[in-house]
């Protein structure tokens, strides 16, 4: 069988170039996640290579199966110069991480808080796991493997990870699409929340994209 992750980290370099730096954090009982970093066009990407070593599976079920279930990695993009990010890089190997850890299963639409913020004064500690399928294709692996996809994450402020938990994440996107927020931006105030109508937020609007 193919090597897991030296096919994702292949992906990523065809995808992003070459990475200009990458960490590693291995955590009790888990396999070794890293997080490379590539900076490109006054933007930077923080890409988790790991995580998809082991499928995703219900932590409902009796026993985990080893081959099928859900593969992702992490992508969280940021613009480079305005704050030290680079201290992302723990709080994504946690998230990488919980699948195994916690036995979460990560998909879009799903809201992970890390418990600190992302980095130093960052008004984010938590993220909207976006679609895959855009920035970084899906990686088709040998059957019978799933796919490993390559999931964005959103910073959400603490307000916007709670109005998410009561309206969802299809209706925070469309505040964000309807406000033009841009989500790259490390120090971005949180959008606004009131219970009016979201506005004309069916277009794409500038800077909604974590990838």
């Amino acid at each position: 069988m193919a090597d897991v992750v030296a096919l994702v980290e292949a992906r990523l370099r065809s995808a992003l170039g070459e990475p200009d730096a990458r960490a590693a954090v291995t955590f009790l009982g888990t396999d070794r996640i890293e997080v490379l970093r590539f900076t490109a066009g006054g933007l930077v990407r923080y890409a988790t290579l790991g995580m998809s070593a082991q499928p995703m599976g219900d932590p409902t079920a009796a026993a985990a199966d080893p081959v099928r279930g859900p593969r992702a990695e992490l992508v969280l993009t940021v613009r480079a110069g305005a704050a030290d990010t680079d201290k992302v890089l723990r709080p994504l190997a946690v998230l990488a991480a919980s699948p195994q850890v916690e036995g979460l299963v990560v998909a879009p639409g799903a809201g992970l808080d890390t418990g600190e913020p992302l980095w130093p004064g960052a008004p984010f500690s938590a993220v909207l796991v976006a679609e895959s399928g855009g920035l970084v294709p899906d990686l088709d692996l040998d059957p019978p493997l799933d796919p490993v996809r390559f999931l964005p994450l959103l910073p959400m402020t603490a307000n916007e990870a709670a109005w998410k938990r009561v309206h969802g994440a299809a209706a925070l996107q469309d505040r964000w699409l309807a406000a033009g927020t841009d989500l790259r931006d490390p120090f971005r105030a949180g959008v606004a929340l009131d219970q009016g109508s979201p506005g004309a937020g069916s277009g794409p609007g500038p800077g909604l994209t974590g990838a």
